[in-house]
């Protein structure tokens, strides 16, 4: 089961965003108002980019708070654009920690000038499916069967699905099947549990 919150941008909204915003909330939805989302130059923001200096702006002030950011993900629904954080932190995530991070994120963009347009917002907890990113996620699910997706094929395959048997080196050891495979971190497209 995974705790959701998301907030929710658009004109037909009439909620603030800042120091003391409106939130409507309803079966775990948060809906507000937020700017346009265009770079200075009014050209498309890129979702890798997005991504990093979400990361960087977002990760130190979440620990601060007691969380870990898990991943941050950025794609196009339509005409608007999701920003999801997956959170988590030692006793597990309830929907109101996923409320809680979800305002205080909202006003860190806000602060920062992080995004222009309009965009959804969208904090939960990594659920049983937990994505795998940093070194320390590799170390810490040791044991656990894994599917891991590359950027490039390893030995004719970019999808693997195995036990894992930790992370030393830069690389990731998984049991396949009675293989042991081993892959390079930085050639992982996306990781997760499989449970």
């Amino acid at each position: 089961m995974r705790a959701c919150a998301t907030l929710v941008c658009g004109s037909a909204f009439s909620a603030r965003v800042g120091v003391n915003p409106l939130f409507l909330l309803g079966k775990d939805l948060i809906r507000a108002r937020i700017r346009r989302l265009e770079t200075p130059e009014d050209r498309p923001v890129q979702a890798n980019e997005v991504v990093r200096q979400a990361w960087a702006e977002v990760e130190p002030e979440l620990a601060e708070q007691g969380y870990e950011l898990v991943e941050v993900e950025f794609s196009l629904q339509g005409a608007t654009a999701l920003l999801r954080f997956f959170i988590d932190k030692e006793s597990g995530i309830t929907v109101d920690d996923c409320a809680t991070v979800s305002r205080f994120v909202s006003v860190l963009l806000d602060k920062n000038d992080f995004l222009r347009d309009r965009y959804t917002l969208e904090v939960s907890s990594p659920g049983i499916d937990r994505p795998l990113r940093k070194p320390a996620d590799f170390d810490r699910f040791k044991g656990e069967m894994i599917v891991v997706k590359t950027v490039t094929p390893v030995e004719g395959r970019r999808r693997f699905k195995g036990l894992l048997n930790g992370y030393h080196d830069g690389l990731i050891s998984l049991d396949d099947g009675g293989v042991e495979r081993s892959i390079h971190i930085e050639n992982v497209k996306k990781a997760k549990l499989d449970r």
